[in-house]
């Protein structure tokens, strides 16, 4: 009897210690850790593991330092086209939507009189601090960078710029002004600082300000990122980061926000390490109840999601 028992509280813990490794977004975190939970009363024989990074940072642990995953969740879909794909990803599913605001509290400077109209001269004050997230890691970081070279064009303001960043073609960490600027690898990293008075105004997704109750200046749609009508307008601005192999760079035009989620597939097994429950996690991702929690989490959803590359994983596991 003993025995039995025995074999049955082992049977059971070896049930439910399937992992699921998932590297995402940190804009994704607070959703995320409610699809999570959800899932898992759904399929209590999985343990979800998820690392929060900027999403280039996600693919370089998945690319360079070989780090085994099961997921990957981007802010811009075109990190998992660009570096996981075809090595590491067969397919990439579009299914998220966002755009980028001012956020700031009651301990920011000029927040009295900070708004739409005004944001630009207000960042441009003397004692006014930003901030924003690394270029190089995060999707966040080179948007806050498109973006104010979007608002110097619509607001014909052509030294906005130079004057809040002042970078070349491309960021090399350190190179910011510290008495102007705050950079931290993801937009995430910033939040609390920004919470402290540490500094003023934060470029952000739009989502993360709603997630954590903060003040922020909704941007005009011809500079927010948001819209595929202006599609044509974004694309005025570019930044460079840095590409595969190191001194290369990626030249990142401006484009609406597009979230892209994949499973790994690494490129020797062709195989990720829990397939059935990547897959699982995914459909239900995409399942209206997953976009349900997206949408209350102050992100636009893609219905239905639109599957490129080869999906064929995604078949025949419900």
């Amino acid at each position: 009897m003993k025995k039995l028992l025995l074999f049955t509280v082992l049977s059971l813990f070896a049930f439910a210690n399937e992992k699921i490794v998932i590297f995402h977004a940190g804009s994704l975190s607070v959703p995320f850790s409610q699809i999570e939970k959800k899932f898992q009363q759904k399929y209590p024989q999985y343990t979800i593991i998820d690392e929060a990074a900027g999403s280039r940072a996600c693919a370089r642990k998945i690319v360079d330092l070989h780090k085994k995953a099961d997921i990957m969740a981007s802010a811009d879909y075109k990190v998992i086209d660009n570096m996981l794909i075809p090595d590491y990803a067969k397919f990439n599913a579009l299914f998220a939507t966002n755009e980028m605001v001012i956020a700031y509290t009651p301990k920011s400077k000029y927040s009295n009189l900070i708004n739409s109209e005004n944001w630009t001269d207000i960042l441009l004050k003397p004692g006014v601090k930003v901030g924003h997230s690394n270029p190089n890691l995060d999707p966040c970081g080179y948007r806050a960078v498109i973006v104010a070279k979007l608002a110097g064009i619509y607001y014909h303001k052509p030294d906005f710029f130079n004057k809040l960043f002042g970078y070349g073609k491309y960021y090399t960490p350190g190179e910011e002004n510290t008495k102007k600027v705050i950079v931290r690898p993801k937009e995430t990293d910033l939040l609390g600082l920004l919470e402290v008075g540490a500094f003023d105004y934060l470029f952000i997704y739009k989502s993360v300000a709603i997630q954590h109750h903060l003040k922020y200046i909704n941007l005009p749609p011809q500079i927010n990122l948001s819209s595929k009508k202006y599609a044509s307008f974004y694309k005025q601005a570019s930044f460079e980061v840095t590409g595969k192999k190191p001194g290369t760079y990626i030249v990142k035009k401006g484009a609406p926000m597009v979230y892209g989620v994949t499973i790994v597939q690494n490129k020797k097994e062709n195989l990720p390490q829990n397939e059935k429950g990547a897959v699982l996690f995914i459909k239900f991702l995409l399942s209206p109840e997953g976009q349900k929690i997206m949408e209350k989490n102050g992100q636009g959803v893609i219905n239905p999601p639109i599957i490129r590359g080869d999906s064929s994983i995604l078949n025949g596991v419900n």
